[in-house]
């Protein structure tokens, strides 16, 4: 029995989006499930999409993802190239194949003549397909043309009266009838292979066993079939996996928000949040566990359990998670994480001036607040922004109570060195003034932070200092007119 291979197969005419990502997981899941391969392979056949800066990005993107292969673009291997402009060659190879064995043919038909035959097939109702025109052209006439350096495709002969059926690993039986397609392009006219031919090649020069892929594909492997055949290839496994669609249940877009996995990098979500969120796109494991290592997801992943039915991306349910994962961190490896962003926001200089054991006392005192790493601005403002008081606060420190409070916690603030002893001072003077333990944090949070929410009180008035806090105490006392 062949050992399972697996391969993911991008186009670099853009960043790796969520779509991509999530068929490359699943290759990678399987494969390390199988104790299989994997190959990276670039399809740069769109000349002018194709850019190399893209398939630098897609590979770190899938680096940072947590995936691995055995073979690839970046790394080698005994099958490479892993270029598919780099592998022209062997491509030319198969195409005369083909041609001897009188199953392609040159096509001379120009796109002005195309296009007048489709015109035509729309008039009168029927689905567009080449007539064959070239299909029974001469040698003679063939050579004579090309010596001409007259331009001509090269067409695959379709078989007539045939069915394909695919029996696919995720969707079942799948079959389709050769007729309803017309002899198809395998080569352009300036001598790049189109995509439903290269890829049969690079699949069985690579001796991949199992094809992982989008739903979108399921329409190509008639003509993909028909390849393997003609060159009596045997064809390997297919598995298509369903689209991807966004809350509103079409197809994912812009206006859903971040759609390459880049954007979700730089908005600070985990590479452990997100493979997790991935996985479960479409695949479910036995059971209700929904935060799952990678070692549990490996184990786990199979393809009688990937969804017939399209994934909906929820965004929550990635944001739950990935707080979940944020959660799992220790403070010195979030404070790790989070110092890029730090080092990029307005509060970087006085950040950059507070003792290191504040530093941490913030980063774990804003945690439970942060959904991604990006968040970290936003949850800094409170301890480094000048004061302002939202109306609920404001409302608080109007009432009769407010100011005996914190006049006299004012007076008896302490000297500390961790927030325990504040927590305790502030429950001391609770129960000697025989207050509720809000009416003493609220008015309190509302004159130092100018808000009723946020961080632990006794984090942030061991972040600020006794100096500081008795300073935004001041100003708020002053404000209040007392």
């Amino acid at each position: 029995m062949k050992k399972t291979k697996v391969r993911f197969a991008p186009s670099p005419t853009g960043p790796l989006h969520i779509g991509g990502a999530r068929s490359a997981l699943f290759n990678y899941l399987y494969a390390e499930h199988c104790g299989g391969e994997m190959v990276l392979r670039i399809e740069d056949t769109d000349l002018d999409r194709s850019h190399r800066e893209y398939e630098e990005e897609i590979i770190e993107s899938l680096q940072w993802l947590g995936l691995t292969w055995t073979e690839g673009v970046n790394i080698g291997g005994d099958n490479g190239p892993y270029r598919q402009t780099e592998r022209l060659d062997i491509y030319r190879q198969y195409v005369q194949q083909l041609i001897d064995q009188a199953q392609a043919y040159y096509c001379f038909c120009s796109q002005e003549e195309l296009e007048a035959e489709r015109q035509e097939q729309y008039a009168q109702g029927l689905t567009p397909r080449y007539g064959g025109k070239c299909s029974q052209l001469d040698a003679a006439e063939v050579n004579r043309r090309l010596a001409a350096g007259e331009p001509a495709s090269i067409r695959f002969r379709v078989p007539h009266n045939t069915f394909y059926v695919v029996n696919d690993l995720v969707r079942d039986t799948v079959s389709f009838e050769s007729g309803n397609s017309g002899d198809f392009i395998i080569v352009k006219s300036d001598g790049i292979p189109v995509y439903n031919f290269a890829v049969v090649i690079d699949d069985h020069l690579m001796e991949v066993t199992h094809v992982i892929r989008a739903e979108e594909h399921l329409s190509n492997t008639p003509r993909q079939l028909m390849i393997y055949d003609a060159l009596k290839f045997p064809r390997p496994e297919f598995a298509h996996i369903s689209l991807i669609l966004g809350d509103d249940h079409q197809k994912m877009s812009k206006r859903h928000g971040a759609t390459s996995l880049v954007q979700y990098r730089e908005k600070g979500y985990l590479p452990e949040a997100l493979f997790n969120f991935l996985a479960l796109l479409g695949w479910s494991p036995e059971g209700e566990q929904e935060i799952m290592t990678k070692e549990e997801i490996i184990k786990s992943f199979t393809l009688d359990r990937v969804a017939k039915s399209p994934a909906v991306f929820n965004i929550d349910k990635l944001n739950w998670m990935n707080q979940q994962y944020i959660k799992q961190l220790s403070t010195p490896e979030l404070m790790n994480l989070l110092l890029p962003y730090i080092q990029n926001c307005p509060y970087a200089g006085q950040w950059a001036e507070l003792p290191g054991d504040r530093t941490l006392v913030l980063v774990e005192a804003i945690r439970e607040h942060l959904v991604c790493l990006s968040d970290v601005e936003g949850q800094m403002g409170v301890f480094f922004q000048p004061l302002s008081y939202d109306p609920e606060a404001w409302e608080i420190l109007q009432q009769e109570n407010s100011a005996p409070v914190l006049q006299r916690i004012r007076n008896e603030l302490p000297e500390f060195t961790e927030p325990q002893e504040i927590k305790q001072f502030i429950k001391s003077v609770t129960k000697d003034a025989k207050l509720k333990p809000k009416d003493v944090f609220m008015p309190l949070r509302s004159a130092l932070s100018g808000r009723t929410h946020g961080p632990e009180l006794p984090s942030m008035i061991y972040v600020w200092g006794r100096e500081n806090t008795l300073n935004r105490l001041d100003e708020t006392m002053q404000k209040l007119g007392f």
